[in-house]
């Protein structure tokens, strides 16, 4: 099955896929310089994998930190079990559709609040990409016929990297352990959710409610709920 495997020529996925083939732990800080990618969570890497496409099925992989010989250190980490998935098939998001988003959104990242370029800005899908159905696939990348209500309900900017930790790979390694435990993440720290609790919600992965709550889903509610709790405004 893996030598079916189809990556395009020269694709930054396929060379991730390269490095966890052999179904070991592989560190994100020293690993993966010959991708040419900060980002090994997103499309181009992890999330590439493990939802898959119309060519191949997604893959199983596990996430977490471990100790690396190379660095000397505890790093974040991850191993493909040589399981399979279903794969959930997405669309590219159109340049003129994310310049959209970000005009609706104000160019304002969500998280801290200021307002910067666009190249500055990802446009963030609310919902993890991990947690799509086919199904749910199809309504988020429905990009031509969304109106810019539905804009804010299903996105989000946040701060692209510019050599530093970006909010977006803060929010995929939190999904991705959710994914995996079950466990919600805590937005700088903080363990506050605005509907339900610390455990991810409904017992069916692909069941989006779970979601709704947690500061990585939607920062701006999870942060106008907390000030409301603490009696500050807006």
């Amino acid at each position: 099955m893996t030598e079916s495997l189809e990556f395009g020529k020269g694709s930054k996925v396929g060379a991730v896929f390269e490095v966890l083939r052999d179904k070991q732990w592989h560190c994100r800080s020293c690993e993966y310089e010959h991708v040419g990618t900060t980002q090994i969570a997103g499309s181009g890497g992890m999330q590439g994998l493990k939802r898959g496409n119309r060519r191949r099925p997604g893959l199983v992989i596990k996430s977490g930190n471990h100790f690396c010989a190379t660095c000397g250190e505890t790093t974040y980490q991850d191993r493909w079990t040589g399981a399979f998935r279903e794969s959930v098939i997405i669309g590219s998001m159109p340049q003129p559709f994310m310049r959209r988003v970000v005009e609706v959104l104000g160019y304002r990242d969500v998280v801290d609040g200021s307002q910067r370029q666009p190249n500055e800005l990802t446009v963030d899908h609310k919902l993890p990409m991990i947690r799509w159905s086919n199904a749910e696939s199809k309504r988020q990348t429905d990009y031509e016929d969304l109106s810019d209500s539905e804009i804010r309900q299903r996105f989000q900017l946040l701060k692209a990297s510019n050599g530093s930790v970006s909010h977006n790979l803060l929010k995929s390694r939190a999904c991705e352990n959710c994914f995996k435990t079950g466990v919600r993440g805590k937005p700088m720290g903080i363990a506050f959710y605005y509907r339900g609790g610390a455990k991810w919600g409904p017992a069916k992965d692909k069941d989006k409610r779970g979601c709704v709550g947690c500061g990585w889903y939607d920062f701006a509610e999870w942060r106008n709920s907390l000030n409301e709790r603490l009696g500050t405004k807006k």
